[in-house]
């Protein structure tokens, strides 16, 4: 069997694919962007340094969990999907809003999207934990 040589069309959506700036990965994610993002969204809540104030302290969240940073709830309570709709909400639905470009984190070698500011956010309160 013989193959057809590359088209033009298909050099050009390869090119296409790699044009502009790469996606961010997991890597590119730090807490110095959480800290700035949870600075604007987060803090008059909880404290610019996360300790609580009208919402609750967050700096104590893995020794609630039994010494291990709950990341899948952490990143389910920012994003919100759980109060959507709901009137009564204090918090808001973080998830509703454009959470950054997604990257792909791997865990147990499977690979999940996850928007980067939330990545971002979820590793700034993991730093901060006491």
């Amino acid at each position: 069997m013989r193959l057809a040589p590359p088209t033009l069309a298909t050099a050009l959506l390869l090119a296409a694919c790699q044009a502009g700036d790469p996606l961010p990965t997991e890597a590119d994610v730090d807490a110095a962007r959480g800290r700035a993002l949870f600075a604007a969204n987060c803090a008059e809540c909880h404290s610019a340094d996360g300790t609580g104030g009208i919402g609750p302290d967050l700096t104590g969240l893995a020794k609630a969990a039994g010494g291990t940073f709950p990341e899948t709830y952490v990143m389910a309570t920012i994003d919100g999907m759980d109060r959507h709709g709901d009137p009564d909400a204090v918090m808001p639905e973080f998830g509703a809003r454009d959470l950054g470009d997604t990257v792909i984190v791997e865990h147990g070698g499977l690979g999940t999207p996850v928007p980067a500011d939330l990545l971002a956010l979820t590793t700034f309160l993991r730093d901060i934990q006491k």
